[in-house]
C-alpha cells in the first residue's frame, strides 16, 4: 500500500535575524559562519542542497524536535547564506538525501520515538511508505546516520 508524504524544509524566517551578524555577535548564539571546504560536506537544512565549496554558511545549534517529551532534541545544522526553502512536491525525495547514510527516527502522537532505522539513502522512499504503514506513526525526522545531524521533517499526507 503507497503511502503519500511530504518531507520539510526549516523556513528561512527563522535564521534571519542571524544572516546579518559577524562571528563576534553570533558568539551569542553559539554560531558561526564557515567557508565550504568539500563537496557534499555541508547539507542546507533550508534549501535541502549541497553547499558549493567557497559557499558561505552558517553553522548553529537548532533544536529540531521543540517537544514536551523525553525526546527533545537539538543538534548543529548548517544554512546557507542565501538559501531559498526548499518547496518539496508530494514523495519527493531531495537529492541531499540519496548518497548518504540516514538514521528514521519515527515519533508517534505523544511525540515519542516508537521506531528507528538506519539505512542508505536510496532506500528511504521505500522505507518512509513502510514507516506510514503504522497508524501509531504521526511524523518521521530524517538525521544523518553517522554525525547525527537532522536534515527534516516527513510527514504523512
Amino acid at each position: 500500500m503507497d503511502m503519500n508524504f511530504l518531507i520539510t524544509a526549516l523556513p528561512m524566517d527563522a535564521f534571519q535575524e542571524l544572516m546579518f551578524k559577524n562571528d563576534e555577535e553570533l558568539k551569542a548564539f553559539h554560531a558561526k559562519w564557515v567557508i565550504v571546504d568539500v563537496e557534499a560536506g555541508y547539507p542546507c537544512r533550508v534549501s535541502l542542497v549541497d553547499a558549493k565549496i567557497g559557499e558561505r554558511v552558517l553553522v548553529l545549534p537548532f533544536c529540531h524536535h521543540d517537544v514536551d517529551s523525553p525526546y527533545q532534541s537539538s543538534g548543529p545544522i548548517f544554512v546557507r547564506e542565501k538559501a531559498k526553502m526548499a518547496k518539496l512536491g508530494i514523495n519527493e525525495v531531495p537529492k541531499i538525501l540519496l548518497h548518504r547514510s540516514l538514521s528514521i527516527r519515527a515519533y508517534d502522537a505523544n511525540k515519542l520515538m516508537i521506531q528507528a532505522e538506519v539505512l542508505q539513502g536510496g532506500e528511504l522512499k521505500a522505507a518512509i511508505g513502510r514507516f506510514f504503514c503504522d497508524s501509531d506513526i504521526e511524523y518521521l525526522q530524517i538525521h544523518n546516520a553517522t554525525s547525527g545531524c537532522f536534515n527534516c521533517s516527513v510527514f504523512r499526507i
